[in-house]
């Protein structure tokens, strides 16, 4: 049992390590905020804003979807603000949105695609990566 512990210890570090790792190189997910949403298109970023709603299974289909393409190296600048479609009703007008599960990407100022009730993988990592391209 004494020989396993240290085993334990060197797994567990190994698996700190990584973690920290894996989150620098994460994209950064937040609530949407209009100074934070403004500071990331002045500094050109590539946006996505996901507007969901807690009870939509659209929105819960996609979820998984985007943050798998948010832990991939390449996405690492990518900047995600999530809207919730119940609450923040002004900011949902704002971007012209009619329903949940409605995705926007941005490159700074200017809207590259937009998605409404896209479950598709493929088709939502084409919606990520036009915000990307320079």
């Amino acid at each position: 049992m004494k020989r396993l512990h240290p085993l334990l210890a060197g797994l567990t570090c190994a698996l700190v390590l990584l973690g920290s790792h894996l989150s620098a190189s994460a994209a950064e997910r937040k609530p949407f905020d209009p100074a934070a949403f403004a500071a990331a298109q002045a500094a050109s970023a590539p946006i996505l804003v996901e507007i969901s709603a807690p009870w939509c299974p659209t929105c819960k289909a996609q979820k998984p979807i985007i943050d798998a393409l948010a832990a991939q190296p390449e996405t690492k600048a990518l900047v995600i603000f999530e809207v919730d479609f119940d609450t923040q009703k002004p900011v949902v007008r704002g971007f012209k949105a009619q329903s949940q599960s409605t995705l926007i990407a941005f490159r700074g100022k200017t809207e590259t695609a937009r998605s409404v009730g896209d479950t598709n993988p493929a088709s939502i990592a084409a919606l990520v990566k036009s915000s990307l391209a320079r």
